[in-house]
């Protein structure tokens, strides 16, 4: 269930003095921590609280970057409804990997015209998977949809199965450096690229465009200019070999988020990327990009109670109501490590946190650094809105985070 934060904690957030650090991490301020406080009170624990001012202002950042590039959020990376709502009345466009996820967008298009809603399809959806169940594609298939293909057998199931869709060809490009590797499953080598737009051209299909995916959460930035390379010498050789013309680039994701002071400003990587597709690319190619951690992973919190207390293998332990198996999935899933900070001040002592579930996997961390923690007291962590609450479970029986929602 979703919830709204009151006004009477709006009002009491708008008069409390911001405070903030000159690290380049996003920190919460210190009214931000009274205000997750009283919500937290109000709302029960675990929260999971999601600022919608936050995603606006990173959605104008990238744009304000990379004003060449049009945005397709990545629904996966957090597909609550209220954030794609906000993000589509940014300007946003989406990038799905499932029928559910399409229909998440669909919610907020649905009420257009039948012709009107096919055409925005077209324009504001890729479906962004290269491998799509046959069902998917009959399902798609009416919408004339842009979807990506990796492999000679896709090509066949799109030519029976959804012969009227837009395609992009994913190539496989390097990831060295990335949090997350995507190459070894996904993407065409490039040596087999060409051949495989001429068979789809020869099939009677229509290839769109290039895309690829340096990994999530990139810090090496020479893989999108090596991308780049690669994606301008494929289309160059298409373009001479089949006078057709390949005129969408979709840059994919991986734009890094400062989880910690060490991650290369997005700013330097945008001014790489200006100036490598206006290098390598003409003026009248459509370039896309599918940003997901960079604009939710810091626009949101979770907040959670402390349910147990002890003592073991010399330091303290904490058990909390979140953890792996819920907001903290993240830190499984997506290889990312997210502190767990204490509202209360103090000495801080090297202790270990734990999720609520009977299982030791279920581990936070042996290693936060943590006042003296009293049954009740709450703890939070910032930066979580990526890979994290997304993919809860109800193991144990004990439900995700309550959502909360803020400056909607």
């Amino acid at each position: 269930m979703n919830h709204v934060m009151t006004k009477v904690a709006i009002d009491a957030m708008k008069k409390r003095k911001k405070k903030g650090t000159d690290d380049g991490v996003h920190h919460i301020s210190d009214a931000r921590k009274e205000l997750l406080q009283d919500l937290a009170r109000e709302q029960g624990t675990p929260i999971f609280v999601i600022d919608h001012e936050k995603l606006r202002d990173n959605y104008r950042e990238f744009r304000e970057n990379l004003p060449k590039v049009q945005v397709y959020f990545a629904v996966k990376a957090n597909s609550n409804l209220e954030i794609v709502k906000t993000l589509y009345q940014m300007g946003s466009s989406f990038d799905v990997a499932s029928m559910p996820e399409f229909m998440i967008v669909y919610e907020n298009i649905r009420k257009m015209p039948a012709k009107e809603r096919q055409d925005w399809i077209w324009d504001k959806i890729i479906y962004a998977n290269t491998i799509k169940p046959i069902e998917t594609l009959e399902a798609l298939d009416k919408y004339n949809p842009l979807v990506t293909f990796d492999n000679i057998e896709e090509l066949k199931k799109l030519r029976r199965h959804a012969p009227h869709a837009g395609l992009v060809l994913r190539i496989r490009v390097p990831n060295t450096g990335s949090l997350v590797e995507l190459s070894s499953k996904f993407g065409a080598h490039p040596g087999e690229s060409v051949d495989l737009i001429v068979a789809a051209f020869d099939m009677g299909l229509v290839v769109e465009g290039i895309s690829f995916h340096v990994g999530s959460q990139c810090t090496n930035f020479e893989n999108y200019v090596q991308a780049l390379q690669l994606s301008a010498d494929i289309i160059n050789e298409v373009e001479t070999r089949t006078g057709r013309k390949i005129r969408i680039l979709d840059i994919g994701g991986g734009f890094p988020v400062k989880y910690h002071p060490e991650v290369k400003s997005f700013k330097i990587l945008a001014k790489q990327l200006n100036a490598e597709i206006k290098r390598l690319f003409p003026k009248d190619m459509q370039i896309l990009a599918e940003p997901g951690r960079f604009l939710v992973a810091n626009a949101c919190t979770v907040v959670a109670k402390v349910v147990g207390k002890a003592f073991r293998d010399g330091k303290p332990c904490y058990y909390i109501n979140d953890g792996v198996y819920h907001t903290y999935s993240g830190q499984v899933f997506d290889h990312s490590n997210y502190p767990v900070l204490s509202f209360k001040e103090g000495e801080t002592h090297i202790s270990a946190v734990f999720g609520p579930t009977c299982d030791a996997f279920d581990t936070i961390t042996l290693s936060a650094e943590l006042p003296d923690l009293d049954i009740g007291d709450l703890v939070y962590s910032e930066n979580i809105g990526a890979y994290s609450h997304a993919s809860s479970t109800y193991f144990n029986g004990f439900p995700p985070a309550k959502v909360v929602h803020i400056n909607k």
